[in-house]
C-alpha cells in the first residue's frame, strides 16, 4: 500500500513525463542542420548595402567616443551616457583592431544580428518543432528593422542578442531546474544585458511566466531563477544609479506618450506596416500551440513596450520603439509557429515566405537610403567632405554651427581624408578634453582669429549666407574681417568658404 508521500512522487514524475511528451524534441544534429540556414540568410540580407547608408547622428557619436581612451570613456560616463559605456567600450576595442571604417563599424551588429537569427531557429525547435523554428528563423531575416538595425553602429542589435540568448538560456536551465550552471550562464548573460541596456531588463518581467509554470514540479526551479535575476541585479546596480540620475539629461526631448503612441509602435518595431499586419495575423493563428510556449512568446512580444508606456509617465519618458526592438525576436516565434502551423507543407510555406519578401521589398528598400540613419535632416556629411577636399588649401580652417542633435563637426571629420584637416578656430575644448559629448567654445570669438587667410563653414538648412546660421557673436568677428567667396548647397546642409578682406 502507497503512503501520501509516494503517491505525490509518482504523480509529479507522470506530469513531468508528460510534460516531456508534449515538448518539442531539441536534436542537436537535427538543430546545428536548422539555425545555420537562418543565420546565413540574415547576414546575407543584412549585408546587402551595408556601406551605402552614411552614417547618423548616434552613430557618429558612437565613433568619435570610441576614438577616446577607456579613460576618457570612462571619465565622460560619469557626466553623460553611462548606459551606453558598455558598447562604447566593446566598439573602442573593435575599432582597435579593425578599424573605423563604416562597415567596420557596423560588422559587430551585422554579426550580432546573424547570430539571434540562429538562436531564434534554436528556440523555436524547443517550443513549436523544426518547422515552425525554420519559419520563424528565415521571418526574422525578412523584417526591414532587423536589416536596420543591423546596420547602425549602436548597441539595439547586441541587446536584441543577448535577450534573446537570456531567454534560450532560461529555457535550458528550466530543463533541468535542479541543476546550478545553466542558471549561471543565464545570471550572467542578463547582467550582459543590463550593462548593454537597461531597459531591456523588462524582459526578465516576462521570463517570470515561463517560470512559474515550469517549475510547478520543482521548486528549486523558482529559487535558483530569483537568485540569479539578483546577483545580476547588484553587478548592474552602478549603471542603474548613475543612468538614472543622467536619465533627465539624455531623453528630456521625449514627450509623454498618449494612448495612441501603443498603436503606433508596432509599424515602428518592424519598420514596415505590411510586415507588422503580416507578422500580426500569423501570430494569432499560433493559439493553438501549448499554453506555456505561447505565454512566454507572447508577453516577451507585449509586455515591455507597455512597461515603458506606462513608466513614461512619471518625470523621464522612456518611450521609444529602438528601446523595445528585443520584442521582434518573440514575434517572429508566434508567427513561425503560426505559419507552420496554416500551411502544413514546406511548399506553402515557401509560398508564403516568398510573398512576404516581396511585400516588404520596398521597404528592404528604403532602409538602404543613402540618409535613412540621419532623418529628418539628410544631412550629407559625405557631400561636404568632398565640397572641402576639393578646394582645400594647408592651413585652411573652419566653423561647424553646433548643438544637438547636429554633429556636422563629428560627420563632416568622419568623411575627410586624413591629409585634409582644417582646424576649428573657435574651439577652447574638445568634447573628449571636456569629458562630454560636446566641445566648448571662445568666449570672445573676435579674440580666436589668429589671422586665417580662409575659412570654411559649416551650417544645418540651405542658406546663400551662412553667418547668418552662426551664433550672433562668432558671425560679427567674422564678418568684421572676412567676405563670402562662395557657397554649396547640398541636402541638409550648406558648405561656404570665407576668405580674408584686404
Amino acid at each position: 500500500m502507497r503512503t501520501p508521500q509516494q503517491a505525490q512522487a509518482q504523480a509529479q514524475a507522470q506530469a513531468q513525463a508528460q510534460d516531456r511528451r508534449e515538448a518539442p524534441r531539441d536534436d542537436g544534429t537535427m538543430s546545428t542542420a536548422l539555425w545555420i540556414w537562418p543565420m546565413l540568410a540574415t547576414l546575407a540580407v543584412c549585408l546587402l548595402g551595408v556601406n551605402g547608408t552614411q552614417l547618423g547622428t548616434d552613430e557618429l557619436v558612437t565613433w568619435e567616443v570610441s576614438q577616446r581612451s577607456p579613460q576618457q570613456i570612462l571619465a565622460m560616463m560619469h557626466n553623460v551616457d553611462a548606459v551606453h559605456g558598455t558598447y562604447y567600450f566593446l566598439i573602442h576595442g573593435w575599432t582597435a583592431v579593425f578599424g573605423d571604417s563604416q562597415v567596420a563599424l557596423r560588422m559587430p551588429t551585422v554579426l550580432a544580428m546573424g547570430a539571434t537569427a540562429a538562436l531564434v531557429t534554436l528556440i523555436g525547435r524547443r517550443l513549436f518543432g523544426q518547422r515552425a523554428a525554420l519559419c520563424a528563423g528565415l521571418l526574422f531575416a525578412l523584417i526591414p528593422a532587423v536589416s536596420r538595425f543591423a546596420q547602425e553602429a549602436r548597441s539595439y542589435a547586441l541587446v536584441m542578442l543577448l535577450a534573446t540568448a537570456a531567454t534560450y538560456l532560461l529555457l535550458r536551465a528550466l530543463d533541468k531546474p535542479g541543476k546550478w550552471a545553466p542558471w549561471v550562464a543565464y545570471a550572467l548573460c542578463v547582467m550582459a544585458l543590463g550593462l548593454l541596456h537597461l531597459i531591456a531588463l523588462t524582459i526578465v518581467l516576462c521570463h517570470v511566466t515561463a517560470v512559474v509554470l515550469r517549475t510547478r514540479h520543482e521548486r528549486r526551479g523558482l529559487w535558483y531563477f530569483f537568485i540569479a535575476v539578483l546577483a545580476a541585479a547588484v553587478c548592474v546596480l552602478p549603471v542603474v544609479m548613475v543612468g538614472r540620475s543622467q536619465a533627465s539629461r539624455q531623453l528630456f526631448w521625449l514627450p509623454k506618450p498618449s494612448p495612441w503612441g501603443l498603436v503606433e509602435i508596432w509599424p515602428q518595431l518592424f519598420a514596415s506596416g505590411l510586415c507588422t499586419g503580416a507578422v500580426v495575423a500569423l501570430s494569432a493563428l499560433a493559439w493553438l500551440e501549448r499554453r506555456e510556449n505561447i505565454l512566454l512568446c507572447a508577453s516577451v512580444a507585449v509586455l515591455p513596450p507597455l512597461v515603458l508606456w506606462a513608466a513614461s509617465h512619471g518625470d523621464t519618458s522612456y518611450f521609444r520603439y529602438q528601446y523595445a526592438l528585443f520584442t521582434v525576436p518573440a514575434w517572429v516565434l508566434l508567427a513561425g509557429a503560426g505559419l507552420a502551423g496554416a500551411t502544413r507543407s514546406w511548399l506553402r510555406t515557401a509560398v508564403v515566405l516568398a510573398v512576404i519578401a516581396l511585400l516588404v521589398l520596398p521597404d528592404q528598400r528604403r532602409m538602404r537610403g543613402s540618409f535613412e540613419h540621419d532623418v529628418p535632416h539628410a544631412a550629407d556629411y559625405a557631400g561636404a567632405a568632398r565640397s572641402i577636399e576639393k578646394y582645400y588649401r594647408p592651413g585652411d580652417a573652419v566653423v561647424y554651427q553646433r548643438g544637438a542633435p547636429w554633429m556636422l563637426d563629428q560627420g563632416v571629420r568622419y568623411y575627410l581624408r586624413p591629409d585634409v584637416d582644417p582646424h576649428e578656430v573657435f574651439l577652447a575644448a574638445t568634447a573628449a578634453e571636456n569629458n562630454e559629448l560636446f566641445p566648448t567654445y571662445c568666449p570672445r570669438p573676435a579674440e580666436c582669429l589668429a589671422g586665417e587667410s580662409r575659412i570654411w563653414v559649416v551650417v544645418p538648412g540651405n542658406s546663400s549666407d551662412v553667418l547668418r546660421a552662426l551664433p550672433a557673436h562668432q558671425a560679427l568677428a567674422l564678418r568684421a574681417k572676412y567676405t563670402a567667396y562662395g557657397t554649396e548647397t547640398l541636402s541638409g546642409l550648406t558648405v561656404g568658404l570665407l576668405v580674408r578682406k584686404p
